[in-house]
C-alpha cells in the first residue's frame, strides 16, 4: 500500500484548504519542490500534486511550479486539477507527469474520459470528492446528484483501473478517515482505490492497512504532515509491510 503525500498548489504556493475552502487557506511553503525533495529524502514514491487554481478556474494554473516538481522528484507523480480536456491531458503528460487524475470531467464530459481511458490506459485515476454520497465537481464549489457507487461502476466499465476517494467532509479536518465509505466504494466498484480525506496519525494508517485487502491501494496523507502529526517514514514502513 502507498502512502502518497500532498502538495496542493494554489498561487504557486504550497497550501492546504479546509474541507476545500478556498477561503480557509494555510500556507505551507512558498518552495513547491524543497517540500517534494523532503518527501522524496523520507521514501515517497509517488507525489499526490493537485493545481488547485486550475480545479477551480478549469485549466492548470501552476505549470512552471509542477515541472520544478518534476524535475527534482524521481518517483511517480499523479497530478490533478483543471484536466478537462484533449490538450490539457497531452500538455501534461508531455510534462512528464505518470497519472491524470481527472474529476470534474466525468460528470460533464464522459466521453472524454472514455477516449482517455483507452488512450493512456492505466494512467487515468479519477478523483471521486463526495460530500453526502453525492459527487462534487469544479474544486468542489457544486455537488451534483451523481451518486458515487453508481459512479464507480460505470468507470469499471469504461477502463479505469482506479480512483481516489476523498470524503470532503473529512479533508483537512484531522478527524480520521471515511473507512467504511471508501471501502464499500472499492467493493462496489471492483476498482483500485486510494482513500483520501482526513488522515491524521499513524493509527489512521493502520486502519486503512487493515482494509488493504478490499483493494485499497494506498492513502493520501496531507494536512497531518504537515503539522507534524506523525512521521512520513514510519507511515510508508507501516504501509509496506
Amino acid at each position: 500500500m502507498l502512502i502518497i503525500p500532498a502538495i496542493d498548489l494554489l498561487d504557486g504556493k504550497c497550501v492546504r484548504l479546509l474541507k476545500g475552502d478556498y477561503n480557509q487557506v494555510s500556507v505551507y511553503s512558498n518552495n513547491p519542490s524543497e517540500i517534494a525533495l523532503k518527501w522524496q529524502e523520507a521514501g515517497a514514491k509517488r507525489l499526490h500534486v493537485v493545481d488547485l487554481d486550475g480545479a477551480r478556474s478549469g485549466e492548470p494554473k501552476n505549470l512552471s511550479v509542477i515541472s520544478s516538481i518534476r524535475k527534482v522528484f524521481k518517483g511517480q507523480i499523479e497530478l490533478g486539477g483543471g484536466i478537462r480536456d484533449n490538450s490539457t491531458l497531452e500538455n501534461v503528460f508531455s510534462a512528464g507527469i505518470d497519472y491524470a487524475i481527472i474529476g470534474t470531467a466525468v460528470c460533464e464530459n464522459i466521453d472524454f474520459v472514455r477516449d482517455a481511458a483507452t488512450k493512456h490506459f492505466g494512467k487515468i485515476i479519477i478523483g471521486i470528492d463526495v460530500k453526502d454520497g453525492k459527487v462534487s465537481v469544479k474544486g468542489w464549489k457544486e455537488t451534483t446528484t451523481t451518486d458515487a457507487i453508481e459512479l464507480g461502476k460505470k468507470l469499471k466499465n469504461i477502463g479505469i483501473l482506479e480512483i481516489i476517494f476523498t470524503d470532503i467532509s473529512k479533508d483537512g479536518m484531522l478527524i480520521g478517515p471515511n473507512i467504511e465509505q471508501t471501502v464499500s466504494i472499492a467493493v462496489q466498484s471492483r476498482l483500485r482505490v486510494i482513500a483520501s480525506g482526513g488522515v491524521s496519525s499513524i493509527e489512521d494508517i493502520k486502519k486503512i492497512k487493515a482494509v488493504e485487502g478490499f483493494g485499497i491501494v494506498g492513502a493520501i496523507v496531507g494536512k497531518a504532515l504537515y503539522e507534524n502529526k506523525f512521521d512520513l517514514k514510519q507511515a510508508i514502513l507501516l504501509a509496506e509491510k
